[in-house]
């Protein structure tokens, strides 16, 4: 806490830009879907160069097929992600939604199963939420492509900022309470 609390004024610099950044992705969702589409085909361009120049500088290892292959993959969805933006945000939100369906079904089946322990109605409630979130985003695709995944980055961005605030305010009032007073 003492080195968070040297610099919590960075901190809160920190939230504060997390918090404009997350309102700019809210307030144009669709902006910021096809960012987050590029940047994750680059990022799968870069991993597959890597894994391609790691499989033939190891090429001896009984792995080298696979990590061609898996090279291969991420070479070929990263371009498609950057060449085909509109494509790559349909597949994505159509994947997201599936996954929170079923996690949500998990949840609540988990909820469930542990019903006689405390507070295990927040499990309940996260599986619900799940369930309703990809419910609705699949209820809505394909035109819920074009703007949900820049909306949910955006709500992260903005609550990650507020949790960094709070931990900002904290790490300063502690600060004030262990400097002895001159």
């Amino acid at each position: 806490m003492d080195a968070l609390s040297r610099n919590w004024g960075w901190l809160l610099a920190l939230a504060l830009l997390m918090i404009v950044l997350g309102l700019m992705a809210i307030a144009a969702p669709v902006y910021a879907t096809f960012a987050v589409q590029i940047l994750l085909g680059w990022i799968l361009v870069i991993g597959g160069i890597a894994q391609a120049i790691h499989a033939f500088t190891a090429r001896g290892w009984g792995g080298f097929l696979f990590e061609l292959l898996s090279a291969l993959l991420y070479l070929a969805v990263g371009a498609l992600l950057l060449v085909n933006p509109v494509e790559g945000a349909l597949a994505l939100t159509i994947v997201l939604a599936a996954f929170l369906v079923v996690e949500g079904i998990f949840k609540i089946v988990m909820a469930w199963r542990v019903r006689q322990h405390p507070r295990w109605g927040w499990l309940l409630a996260s599986g619900i939420l799940s369930l309703i979130l990809g419910a609705l985003i699949w209820a809505e695709w394909p035109s819920s492509a074009l703007w949900v995944i820049g909306l949910l980055v955006g709500v992260h961005l903005l609550f990650t900022g507020w949790a960094l605030i709070m931990l900002a305010l904290a790490a300063r009032t502690w600060r004030e309470a262990t400097t002895p007073a001159t």
